[in-house]
């Protein structure tokens, strides 16, 4: 924290709009890990069933991915911070609408979804864009590091903060505390949006050329469809786990503890293997944390108890920054080193997250399908065994690229905390 402190000190040409996105960053992760992960119990406190909190996701993936490709076309056609804006308004409208339906946000679960989803896509493509416009090469770094350790601290005091709010307030006192709390934090972060300087936008929205640029590049083909089967994974994973850790300790403190392992030990090793993965070693680790990631199943499959569950979160917490480090890297490179990388970065952004936000819907729409057919107890073991896999077939596709020459990042984004969506 010093040395960011000391760069901040030393680099007086730090502009205004770069520490107004740093704040807006770091507004959004307090206010996400705040109380994201507790909106899924929320629902299962009420419903008490996993298709309740399926059809909620649902809706999230859905229009995430819709609202990716419509953010992208504005982004190309409007003020890119009249984007960001919509999205940072559109999450403080998701926290405000669970306040306000309170006790039957059960039966608006996949309303609430799409709020989310708009809120997350709007923000996401803005906030992705700004980082590469407003950064220079020499702030680059400065912003990535403090903009980690923003996400780190909001990754670990988030869950456990509001796990004792709610574990000390009776019945849904709790849980209205922490939603009201990230609604303020997210109204806090739509005035600090009108601050930025505007960003006029130029340009055509060619996301159906991009789409079939696969076609012709196949390092884009293969980078895509391990996006899918990411999603494949995350689609189940993001609620499922957190489920199993109420239903074994039925304390929401209990949850903000597994994160707080989990983020906390990410955190730590994201900056660790930052400084030791090499491009050359990217495929070897890629491979290494899908094994960790696919083998931490199985602690938790045939015995579920919190300890056990604390030991999935120790290891996952170590695959992941093992996996997403030298993934994210070989993703930019990918689009770095394709046709008109430059000029057409929005779109190759959007179609990456339509994969990702496919692979998601499709593993929770198969996920409802089973739930509603067989046993919940029984099959969702299997599911997870299945869907598990996903990091694993990632690597299948990766080791075929071949990046040539190292080539110059046309798109620099960090996607290292690991948050609810991991599991």
């Amino acid at each position: 924290m010093a040395k960011f402190i000391q760069a901040f000190e030393n680099k007086m040409d730090v502009n205004r709009d770069l520490l107004l996105l740093l704040l807006i960053g770091g507004l959004y992760s307090l206010g996400i890990f705040l109380s994201n992960t507790f909106v899924n119990i929320y629902l299962w406190r009420q419903s008490g069933d996993y298709i309740t909190i399926a059809v909620y996701n649902i809706g999230i993936n859905l229009f995430q991915a819709l609202t990716f490709i419509l953010a992208g076309r504005l982004a190309k056609k409007v003020d890119r911070i009249i984007v960001l804006r919509l999205g940072v308004i559109f999450l403080s409208v998701f926290f405000l609408s669970v306040l306000i339906i309170g006790e039957k946000a059960s039966y608006f679960n996949f309303l609430l979804g799409c709020l989310l989803g708009i809120g997350y896509g709007f923000y996401w493509l803005a906030f992705n864009v700004l980082t590469f416009e407003i950064t220079e090469p020499d702030t680059r770094d400065f912003f990535n590091g403090f903009l980690g350790v923003l996400q780190s601290l909001g990754g670990m005091i988030g869950p456990l903060f509001a796990g004792l709010i709610i574990a000390k307030l009776d019945g849904n006192v709790g849980y209205t505390t922490i939603f009201t709390i990230s609604f303020i934090l997210f109204i806090f972060a739509v005035i600090s949006s009108f601050f930025l300087k505007r960003r006029s936008a130029k340009g055509d929205f060619y996301f159906r050329r991009i789409l079939y640029e696969r076609k012709n590049n196949k390092n884009w083909s293969r980078i895509l469809y391990a996006h899918f089967f990411q999603g494949i994974r995350e689609g189940v994973f993001v609620f499922v786990i957190s489920i199993w850790v109420f239903i074994v300790t039925k304390s929401e403190f209990a949850l903000g503890t597994f994160n707080l392992v989990l983020s906390g030990l990410s955190a730590v090793l994201y900056f660790i293997v930052t400084k030791y993965i090499k491009p050359s070693r990217r495929k070897k680790a890629i491979l290494i944390g899908a094994l960790l990631l696919y083998i931490s199943i199985f602690i938790i499959l045939f015995n579920v108890n919190y300890l056990l569950l604390i030991l999935y979160a120790i290891v996952i917490g170590i695959a992941y920054p093992i996996i997403n480090v030298p993934y994210v890297s070989l993703t930019y490179d990918v689009i770095g080193k394709a046709w008109k990388a430059g000029e057409l970065r929005i779109e190759y952004i959007v179609v990456r997250e339509l994969f990702l936000n496919v692979g998601r819907i499709v593993s929770v729409l198969i996920f409802l399908l089973c739930v509603s057919l067989f046993d919940a107890e029984k099959i969702i073991p299997i599911l997870l065994v299945v869907f598990g896999a996903g990091h694993l077939i990632i690597y299948l596709y990766v080791r075929n690229i071949s990046m040539g020459s190292s080539s110059r990042k046309e798109i620099l984004m960090k996607e290292q905390l690991t948050d609810e969506k991991d599991r």
